[in-house]
């Protein structure tokens, strides 16, 4: 009786819930290894632009301070 109650759930384990994770497992990690959606290609290429723009800016600041201020880097250094 004991052993009918071990083997029935672990019947139904094996028969139903461990293929069906092993399918989800592979499919996620198929879809984890073709690489960055269109979607997420396109934020990263806008990111990119706004970190050039954020990088002229502080270029831009630095000049202005250096013109203004010769010994402004020395102070934060």
């Amino acid at each position: 009786m004991s052993s009918f109650l071990i083997a029935v759930p672990l019947s139904v384990f094996m028969i139903f819930v461990a293929p069906l994770w092993v399918f989800l497992h592979y499919r996620s990690k198929k879809h984890v290894s073709t690489g960055l959606s269109q979607d997420d290609l396109e934020r990263l290429e806008s990111l990119s632009k706004k970190a050039e723009q954020m990088q002229q800016r502080v270029d831009t600041l630095e000049r202005i301070l250096d013109a203004e201020t010769p010994t402004w880097r020395r102070r934060y250094e």
